[in-house]
């Protein structure tokens, strides 16, 4: 009877966040003014899936094969937040993206990584959108991972116009209650002259065998950039994909990251990680490991899954998969140096 009244649960709370949402934008928590956005002017932006905060080199999460549901202690998320966030901090970014940011999760004792973050970058305006907001889950039956809220996090130096979240598709069956909602967020900045750069956070599904919901995913992206660019708007894609963006072609994975096929890119764009010499491509190392293990430098399997796209009136100056030893989440960054084409 109460696994009964728990499935009944799990269908009623079952919803979808509404299409096509508006963002609301966070003013900068200090007083400084906000940069504008120029052509022929070099930028930074990162992009960093932080794990909810939960990743330590030795963490393991139980939906990958290993132990854990919930991070290790409440002090722990906070010291892995702001671990990330200081990290990219390093870097001196103009514009950041992060994933899997917690609000209010079970998993990560109701920490607002929001807040967290937003306090590294005081001189900052940021739009977060809800990626997934899902009802309480019953399993693993020792540490229930319980309800969770996580979302995309933009965060920039410069004015940021207006931010929507885009909800992708996902599966119909009844496997939709454990394939968590994904979306995208759509942030416009203002560039000098009248166009503007549109900044796309995301964070595809990890399909598996599913290829409609991989198809209906590129292609939503692929329509949103064509717009964009159509409009006369400089683009710039980024996240984690969940594809293996090292692969060159449409061959057999060694795991779960497939490739993903450049011909769901649209005219005009490209992955940067394409741009890359092959000395450079050589040179990169990967973002994101095996969750199912400990992280043991020598032995475990990383794959690139985090990167950009890139329309072709922007250019990209320098990339990197900056190497943190994943000292604060199962990803490590990606740092791109880029210039707007006049």
């Amino acid at each position: 009877m109460l696994g009964l009244s728990y499935c009944m649960y799990v269908l009623v709370s079952y919803e979808r966040i509404e299409d096509n949402s508006s963002v609301g934008i966070a003013a900068p928590l200090s007083s400084a003014p906000l940069k504008e956005a120029s052509c022929g002017e070099e930028m930074t932006i990162v992009s960093y899936n932080i794990g909810f905060g939960a990743y330590t080199p030795d963490y393991t999460f139980f939906m990958d094969g290993g132990k854990s549901s919930w991070a290790e202690s409440k002090d722990s998320v906070k010291r892995m937040v702001t671990g990330a966030g200081e990290c990219v901090s390093e870097q001196e970014p103009d514009i950041v993206l992060f994933q899997e940011v917690d609000l209010d999760s079970t998993r990560t004792y109701h920490v607002n990584e929001v807040k967290l973050l937003s306090g590294i970058y005081p001189d900052y305006t940021g739009a977060f959108a809800l990626n997934y907001d899902s009802p309480f889950l019953l399993y693993p039956f020792n540490q229930p991972h319980g309800a969770s809220k996580a979302g995309l996090l933009t965060l920039s130096g410069f004015l940021i116009k207006d931010c929507v979240r885009r909800q992708l598709p996902v599966s119909d069956s009844l496997s939709k209650l454990v394939d968590l909602d994904r979306a995208y967020t759509v942030t416009r900045i203002p560039v000098s002259g009248g166009k503007q750069l549109v900044i796309i956070n995301l964070h595809l599904s990890a399909y598996g065998s599913s290829a409609k919901v991989r198809e209906g995913q590129t292609a939503m992206l692929k329509a949103e950039m064509e717009r964009e660019y159509a409009a006369g708007n400089y683009v710039i894609a980024g996240g984690d994909f969940n594809h293996d963006l090292k692969l060159k072609e449409d061959m057999p994975s060694l795991y779960w990251a497939h490739y993903y096929g450049r011909n769901l890119l649209p005219e005009h764009f490209s992955f940067a990680i394409d741009l890359l010499s092959e000395e450079e491509f050589e040179k990169l190392g990967n973002t994101c490991r095996d969750a199912g293990t400990p992280y043991d430098e020598k032995n475990a399997y990383t794959v690139t899954v985090d990167g950009f796209i890139i329309s072709d009136n922007i250019k990209c100056l320098s990339y990197e998969n900056l190497q943190t030893g994943y000292e604060y989440s199962d990803h490590n960054p990606v740092v791109m140096k880029f210039e707007l084409k006049e």
